[in-house]
């Protein structure tokens, strides 16, 4: 999807990098995944020749369409027919509801082994378990909570990079007189979700996030927090344009990448079309952690490779050796290089990433420790798929109803977190 500085020169030496002596009891490995363009497909080309190396023969399922939504219709069919590929990409609560219909395969050996403990922090090392046994390879991590901003914007605007959603309006009304758009924004659910769960984290802390939209107790939702969280919300929209309905969020960051808007809350996959336009970090282009986070909010998103029971032993090697390829640090610094976010192993080097991706990195290992590393809703880490689409509807539905009252919206939130 995204496209940083090419690494395919690269490609052969970390295949081989990685690779285990010998290929006797070579098998076939078919992955299901949906990274179908840019610097993701270069990552799987990688990961194809690491397999390669090791003498097993890649068998690519690839399924395009970014959410993977179209692919999960295909892994469902696939594996009530009894023909399971050897890993799919699935993530967050989805890899416990696989699990629980006892189809996945336990890859503890494979885990113990590379010391996965060791080098994951729990809070993630959790999610890629089902009752204590490793399931899943995570590949990276996202930072969900970012602040992008247009430093010449600002300078235009007699403004500063915001650090408090305070500061945020403030901000934003300097760029709205000076003629410019405040926010670049995509009106889709899964953005406007996203802009909420910044407020969420930002207005009610850490404590309140992991309550409401991570726990869904009912008193944090039906709380005094939370109606602020909604004012705070709603006060954001005036400083979007008329035209975001429906804009995806890509077309948002071309916005601020030619400087026509101030700013954009969105993931760190924004990134990638910075570097891609040529922009440096810290010159071009400014990366804050959202109003309100600092270092010690962190909400965040992570693509995962869950492992299918298999019977062919030399397949279930094949795969056991995926695991440990998707894991080894020299993957994971190709991949993320590519993609924008950050490695999952906290063994990885980072000399070779930009400073936005170093900044996430310290906070990562900072909010592991502190408590502050938390899933995002917004993008399938926190609840059960049905719980996640009935609150995002309920919140885009606040968004885009000027009549309804954050009293409103807060009863609809907690009809929503009952949804099975």
């Amino acid at each position: 999807m995204f496209k940083t500085h090419s690494a395919l020169p690269r490609l052969t030496a970390i295949a081989f990098a990685v690779a285990f002596a010998g290929v006797a009891n070579a098998g076939e490995v078919e992955v299901l995944h949906w990274w179908t363009s840019g610097g993701e497909a270069k990552a799987a080309a990688a990961l194809k020749q690491t397999m390669e190396a090791k003498g097993h023969t890649w068998k690519d399922f690839a399924v395009a369409g970014g959410g993977g939504d179209a692919a999960m219709t295909v892994l469902k069919s696939r594996v009530i027919s009894g023909n399971a590929p050897a890993a799919a990409q699935i993530k967050g609560p989805a890899l416990q509801e696989w699990a629980a219909e006892g189809v996945l395969a336990n890859i503890d050996d494979v885990a113990k082994a590379d010391h996965w403990d060791d080098v994951l922090p729990k809070v993630v090392a959790d999610v890629m378990k089902y009752k204590g046994h490793y399931i899943a390879a995570p590949v990276n991590v996202h930072r969900v909570n970012w602040l992008w901003a247009n430093p010449e914007v600002f300078k235009k605007a007699n403004a500063k990079v915001p650090t408090t959603w305070d500061e945020f309006f403030v901000a934003a009304e300097a760029i709205k007189k000076a003629g410019m758009i405040p926010l670049a924004h995509g009106g889709q659910n899964w953005q406007d979700f996203t802009t909420f769960e910044d407020v969420a984290i930002g207005v009610g802390g850490v404590d309140f996030y992991k309550k409401a939209l991570v726990q869904l107790n009912g008193d944090a939702i039906n709380s005094p927090t939370m109606i602020k969280v909604l004012e705070t919300y709603k006060k954001i929209k005036p400083y979007t344009d008329k035209n975001a309905p429906g804009r995806d969020w890509n077309l948002a960051t071309a916005m601020v990448i030619k400087g026509e808007a101030g700013m954009q809350l969105m993931g760190d996959w924004a990134k990638g079309e910075f570097l891609a336009a040529g922009k440096k970090p810290g010159t071009d282009f400014v990366c804050s952690p959202a109003p309100g986070s600092g270092s010690k909010a962190y909400t965040f998103n992570i693509d995962s490779f869950a492992m299918f029971q298999l019977k062919n032993e030399a397949n279930t090697k094949a795969q056991k050796d995926l695991a440990l390829a998707i894991m080894s640090p020299a993957f994971q610094e190709l991949f993320n290089l590519n993609k924008g976010s950050i490695p999952v192993r906290s063994d990885v080097k980072l000399d070779k990433f930009d400073d936005c991706a170093k900044e996430s990195a310290k906070d990562f290992q900072a909010t592991s420790k502190s408590g502050g590393l938390v899933p995002s809703i917004a993008h399938g880490m926190a609840v059960a798929p049905a719980a996640e689409g009935a609150i995002k509807d309920a919140v885009s539905k606040f968004w885009n109803d000027d009549n309804e009252t954050a009293k409103a919206a807060q009863a609809e939130i907690l009809k929503a977190s009952k949804a099975k």
